[in-house]
């Protein structure tokens, strides 16, 4: 049975899926990274082996997210991508006339601009957390809610309060603010919702030509809450796909069946066997040239699988291109 693996290792959660012959998800797996990419990577393997018949053989492997080239060293990529290109072929896949995709994760969140299935713009946030799901997640802490209730909530706002919400602290103090008004739980969480897609639209989306069919990825579509004020922003209806928590990983692995299919390359995939090894991860300066790069590496028993992190290809990626 011939399948195709993608992963997709973020700062908040990893996640895995597997698409058969036809590029129909069979198997996918959501983990919180917590830190730890290279157990999560391994745990995850360990468990998405065991979601798969014993029939099925990974023909191809593609590595996605801001840990990719870590996770690609450790598992044995055959291509290792970005996060934008997997978002995109992922929703295109899913809607061919999408012409717009918002992905919200938890610490970074990206817009893309699709024109005829191609990509023509796009937009990221990793520096500032009023645009992400950990904005959300702080503001449930601090009300004592899970996000799920939270999510809840913020559908049966139907007064919604303005929250001074650029930045993290200033919405905390005027949603505290806010309550000692007598502003209701609901309509204070609603008016969340609002300040995080201001910011996101604001920051990310600033200058962007978002046009409908817009698609909705990540972790953060699971509130609805975010997609009724996105949907109210924008004056559009808010499409988001069965499989939204894991798109990257679906792209990632349409990406690795298109370029091994046909082909005589034989997957560089290490096996499942990969989540009993012992990974050692370590840095140092690069002095090549005056920019002295600080440069990542993974390794084995002493011995250096890959190397990633500068501003040339010098390093990067170097031991697996050449089959390490």
């Amino acid at each position: 049975m011939e399948t195709y693996l993608g992963i997709d290792v973020g700062s908040v959660t990893t996640k895995f899926a597997v698409l058969n012959a036809a590029d129909e998800l069979i198997a996918s797996l959501y983990l919180p990274t917590a830190g730890k990419p290279v157990a999560m990577v391994q745990r995850g393997l360990k468990e998405i082996g065991q979601q798969l018949p014993a029939e099925a053989e990974i023909m191809g492997v593609a590595t996605t997210g801001s840990a990719r080239h870590l996770a690609g060293a450790v598992v044995g990529a055959d291509m290792v991508k970005n996060e934008i290109t997997c978002q995109a072929v992922a929703a295109i896949n899913y809607l061919p006339e999408v012409q717009t995709v918002i992905e919200i994760g938890g610490q970074d969140s990206k817009l893309i601009i699709i024109r005829q299935g191609i990509v023509t713009d796009f937009g990221m946030n990793t520096v500032c957390a009023a645009g992400t799901g950990s904005f959300l997640d702080h503001q449930a802490s601090r009300l004592n809610m899970s996000i799920q209730e939270l999510s809840r909530q913020a559908l049966l706002g139907d007064a919604p309060v303005r929250i001074a919400g650029r930045c993290t602290v200033f919405a905390e103090s005027d949603m505290v603010h806010k309550q000692q008004m007598g502003n209701r739980v609901e309509d204070i969480i609603y008016g969340l919702c609002q300040a995080l897609v201001r910011n996101y639209l604001s920051d990310v989306g600033s200058g962007k030509d978002i046009q409908s069919p817009v698609v909705f990825q990540g972790g953060v579509a699971f509130n609805q809450g975010i997609i009724r004020a996105l949907g109210e922003a924008l004056d559009t209806e808010i499409v988001v796909p069965p499989h939204h928590e894991v798109m990257g990983a679906i792209g990632a692995a349409w990406l690795v069946h298109e370029s091994m299919a046909g082909s005589r390359n034989v997957s560089r995939f290490r096996g499942f066997g990969v989540s009993e090894i012992e990974y050692q991860t370590s840095s140092f300066e690069c002095r090549a040239c005056p920019t002295l790069c600080e440069i990542v590496q993974v390794s084995v028993d002493g011995r250096v699988l890959a190397g990633w992190g500068g501003h040339c290809d010098m390093w990067e990626g170097s031991l697996i291109s050449r089959g390490a």
